[in-house]
């Protein structure tokens, strides 16, 4: 299963939880588990089915363009992150 860390913004809504392994073959599965998990968090991660404007995510150390479609293994390591931009 995948180690789906979460942000440090959001373990209140997961009970403290940092990190929590999961299955999933994608980040946007990942999400869904998340979601059965701990009612609620999906909406602060996604809005229909794509990660929220602002938000990127990392699965092992690359972020990805591809969002809640990019693929993950039983061994991925996937972070949300706050997207970053530059000026």
């Amino acid at each position: 299963m995948a180690n789906v860390f979460i942000p440090p913004p959001l373990q209140p809504l997961c009970e403290g939880v940092r990190s929590i392994e999961l299955p999933g073959n994608t980040v946007g599965e990942l999400i869904l588990a998340l979601e059965n998990r701990f009612p609620g968090l999906a909406a602060k991660l996604s809005i229909d089915g794509e990660l929220k404007p602002g938000l990127a995510v990392t699965v092992d150390n690359d972020v990805s363009g591809l969002g809640t479609a990019q693929r993950v293994s039983d061994t991925s390591e996937v972070h949300f992150l706050p997207a970053i931009g530059g000026g």
